[in-house]
């Protein structure tokens, strides 16, 4: 009795890959193509647009104190060139008028203070002075 095995033939079934992989891209670059032309995210916005040009008003601070110094900023100048020290900071002719806001010391001569006032108006500067007391 010859007894013989009997093998089961095996069969190997594949799936084909090839068309997954084209269908796989296409599929990527549609959703990538969807995803940025429909973003339910964005808010529009529209910007202000002024019609005319403008500029922040700019502001000189004069202090005077007793002794009569005189300080344009931080910086200390002689009283003869107050008004060739308020020109750098004063543009003759600009659109918008600057202020020269004058610090003084409650004890200062007034005639000084009167001084600086009619140097800033005559470059076309506004002025308003604020006195400090000694306490």
């Amino acid at each position: 009795m010859s007894l013989r095995k009997t093998t089961l033939r095996e069969s190997h079934s594949e799936v084909d890959t090839g068309p997954l992989n084209d269908i796989l891209f296409i599929l990527l670059m549609f959703f990538l193509m969807i995803s940025t032309l429909a973003n339910p995210n964005v808010i529009k916005m529209s910007v202000p647009k002024s019609k005319s040009d403008t500029k922040q008003k700019q502001s000189v601070v004069v202090s005077v104190d007793k002794d009569k110094n005189m300080f344009v900023g931080t910086k200390k100048i002689n009283p003869d060139s107050l008004e060739a020290a308020l020109r750098k900071y004063i543009i003759e002719g600009d659109s918008i008028k600057p202020a020269v806001v004058i610090n003084a010391d409650s004890i200062a001569q007034w005639g000084e203070i009167v001084k600086v006032m009619k140097v800033a108006r005559k470059l076309g500067a506004t002025t308003s002075a604020t006195v400090t007391g000694n306490e």
